[in-house]
């Protein structure tokens, strides 16, 4: 009697774990489905406020890269073009991208209308528990649109005009980015066809790298830059310690980029995978400064910091076409290559005379293209025939009406600022103030 009294309490115990796990499979479906909608939710709110971060990155890297009479131009056309952009795909471009069963020209061009988010405290209101919350899904992809815009800038710095290049920006994170976007993320074509990108080299960072490339063919390059015997001449930034800075920005916000485009966080294979996705996106990163670092040395005898900053950023995007399938070794590789290719496409197009001030072609167009073909190599759903089929799609898509857009903006309103103002700087020309007032003579 006594050893059956003893025994009660142990098997009540031992009893208690299945006791949990059966009440957990009686648990309905709906106490699931909230869990996953609130952890995922969670996720796009937490990788969009890191990748809304990647926008001080942006500004910190361009106004290091320029020279100081053009530094408080580069800061308002940043500020400017995420605000332009929040607006615009709140207006029309995030129903654009994700039209659902509403598309204007099916899987090609979805709908014209303005975004509305779910009621206050959704109670009463039937809503989807398998996915997330309307707020932080637009919420996520409107850093995105933003990124985009703030790769052009870049590019086209230290000669074009505010207000034209505002105009732009409008056009692109309203319009052309949704609706290519919108091919592959919306369920468009490209979709069904089978392309992938999982976080965006193509759709984010080559988009951005093929308007900036129409834009620098537009606008011309720097007054001084090539010399009349067809000579580079060397135009340093203002402060490379603002550079650097922006770069680690900017790898820091790139763990919400990748991270965040796993689009769920409900599950236990969901967290892990997340954390893959992390662990690549930061060896690539590495790898990319690394081999730039290594390569500037073997080339030129000593290491070029603006090469190194822009190896880890070409790691990075190479590795967002798909950060989850490669192991560490691969992420290596495919972030290493990276910035093999910005240490030799910068000289290339000095050798164009396509003027790229902070090398944001090559880092996302040509670096875009590298990590969009390679993702056949590590995830098998993939074919390297329609990764290039997907990326011309874009690229052609994005480029022309970009150019023809710019055009437009240079017969009318004109696009580039005149010589004594790009001379003087564009502080003073086109702002009435400076960044750094104290250096300035008188």
């Amino acid at each position: 009697m006594n050893l059956m009294k003893s025994l009660i309490p142990a098997a009540a115990i031992v009893a208690l774990p299945q006791m949990g796990l059966a009440q957990e499979a009686a648990a309905t479906g709906e106490t699931a489905q909230h869990t996953q909608y609130i952890l995922t939710s969670l996720l796009f709110l937490m990788g969009g406020f890191l990748v809304f971060w990647m926008a001080a990155g942006f500004a910190m890297l361009e106004a290091g890269l320029v020279r100081s009479k053009n530094v408080a131009m580069q800061l308002v056309k940043n500020i400017g073009l995420f605000s332009f952009a929040a607006i615009m795909y709140w207006l029309v471009g995030f129903n654009l991208m994700y039209p659902g069963d509403g598309w204007t020209i099916t899987g090609i061009l979805g709908a014209f209308s303005p975004t509305s988010l779910e009621p206050v405290g959704l109670d009463g209101v039937e809503t989807d528990l398998s996915y997330a919350s309307v707020g932080s899904d637009f919420f996520f992809q409107l850093m995105f649109c933003a990124t985009t815009a703030s790769i052009v800038s870049g590019t086209m710095a230290e000669r074009v005009k505010l207000w034209p290049f505002f105009i732009f920006v409008i056009v692109l994170t309203g319009v052309i980015y949704p609706i290519e976007a919108s091919w592959q993320w919306g369920g468009g074509w490209l979709s069904e066809m089978g392309f992938s990108d999982f976080a965006g080299s193509t759709l984010v960072h080559a988009a951005g790298g093929f308007a900036a490339l129409a834009g620098a063919i537009v606008l011309g390059p720097r007054i001084g830059k090539y010399s009349k015997d067809g000579k580079v001449v060397p135009i340093p930034g203002s402060n490379l310690a603002l550079a650097t800075l922006g770069t680690f920005i900017l790898w820091l916000g790139w763990f919400g980029f990748n991270g965040g485009s796993q689009l769920a966080m409900g599950t236990i294979g969901d967290m892990a995978d997340i954390s893959r996705i992390f662990a690549n996106t930061n060896m690539a990163a590495a790898a990319g400064a690394v081999a730039a670092l290594i390569l500037t040395q073997v080339m030129y005898g000593k290491v070029d910091l603006t090469m190194v900053l822009n190896g880890a950023l070409a790691g990075l995007v190479s590795i967002t076409a798909e950060p989850l399938a490669p192991s560490l070794f691969q992420a290596l590789i495919i972030g290493g290559i990276g910035g093999v290719i910005v240490v030799y496409t910068v000289p290339l197009l000095d050798k164009m005379k396509i003027d790229d001030v902070v090398g944001a072609i090559p880092v996302h167009l040509i670096a875009g293209f590298w990590g969009t073909f390679i993702v056949a190599w590590t995830n098998g759903d993939a074919s390297f025939v329609t990764q290039i089929i997907g990326f011309a799609a874009i690229g052609i898509f994005v480029f022309v009406v970009s150019y023809i857009l710019f055009s437009i903006l240079k017969a009318t309103v004109g696009l580039r600022v005149g010589e004594e103002e790009e001379i003087n700087g564009l502080d003073m020309g086109e702002l009435g103030m400076e960044a750094y007032p104290e250096f300035s003579k008188g």
